[in-house]
């Protein structure tokens, strides 16, 4: 089998396993499901590789590499660029290619370009096809979304919380997908790190947030200032606005939109493991 065969097969378990169908052009069938991924479908510039439709339209393109291309994967996508903004053959209904991937056997980069000043990432595998049919639903993405964070209400806030909030919203609205916070001891890191939950929630429309801590008893004490906290433009305190979770077993609520779990815990769940309660106190 050759390397870019085998990449194939990955890629096409990848897919089947994010609950996309994939047919070839000569099994054509878009009404087989909610995401249909078809092989080598002809556009005015050449075959993609797989075009990816959602409930029959045509919504992103997979361009498929070899692993070795994996460490230069980026160069690709100009490739990908050029299929979306092609003329997909036989499609008479409107539509834009909004999505792209670059993948390997072990690696996937994705673009949204609907993004302002759009640029690849690398996520853990393909999306759902629900996922995108949301992301094509919503009013802007996300990326967009944080690039206006109404001003921080400061009463009440200390100056070195308003200027790690501040910051963060910056790096955020530059892009940037890490940020470091440094907080002297007894500055209020938990009560800053929610009111920035606070904002993602409201005004950037994240669906969901993890609150990693070290030991258990960290946890409880995250949960509970989750609960009593109440923002300056909300009466409400934030339980009442979303919901919070303290995680106990490998069990998370699709309602739940803050997830309060030690290291020890997550480690668990994505290693499909129980783990005792006892365990989270162990510090490693």
């Amino acid at each position: 089998m050759s390397p870019e065969a085998k990449a194939r097969e990955e890629i096409d378990k990848k897919l089947v396993t994010s609950g996309w169908i994939i047919q070839d052009m000569k099994r054509l069938n878009l009404t087989a499901g909610i995401g249909v991924a078809v092989r080598e479908f002809p556009t005015s510039t050449g075959p993609v590789d797989y075009a990816l439709f959602v409930e029959g339209t045509p919504v992103g393109v997979v361009e498929a590499k070899k692993t070795e291309a994996g460490e230069n994967i980026t160069v690709v996508e100009g490739q990908s660029a050029r299929y979306a903004n092609s003329t997909f053959k036989w499609v008479q209904q409107d539509y834009q290619i909004r999505f792209a991937y670059e993948a390997t056997d072990k690696l996937v980069r994705f673009t949204d370009y609907k993004d302002i000043k759009y640029r690849s990432r690398t996520v853990f595998s393909f999306h759902r096809p629900e996922t995108l049919k949301t992301l094509l639903a919503a009013q802007d993405t996300i990326r967009n979304n944080m690039k206006h964070f109404p001003e921080l209400d400061t009463y009440g806030f200390r100056k070195c919380q308003i200027n790690a909030i501040n910051n963060l919203d910056k790096s955020f609205a530059d892009n940037r997908p890490k940020a470091l916070v440094q907080m002297a001891t007894g500055a209020g890191k938990t009560f800053t790190a929610i009111t920035a939950a606070y904002r993602l929630l409201k005004y950037a429309k994240i669906n969901r947030i993890l609150f990693l801590v070290d030991t258990k008893s960290l946890g409880e004490q995250a949960e509970r200032e989750f609960l009593a906290y109440t923002p300056n433009d909300d009466p409400r305190n934030f339980s009442q606005l979303y919901g919070v979770r303290r995680l106990k077993n490998s069990y998370i609520p699709n309602d739940i939109q803050i997830c309060v779990s030690t290291i020890q815990r997550m480690y668990s769940i994505l290693k499909g493991e129980e783990l005792d309660e006892g365990a989270e106190e162990v510090v490693k």
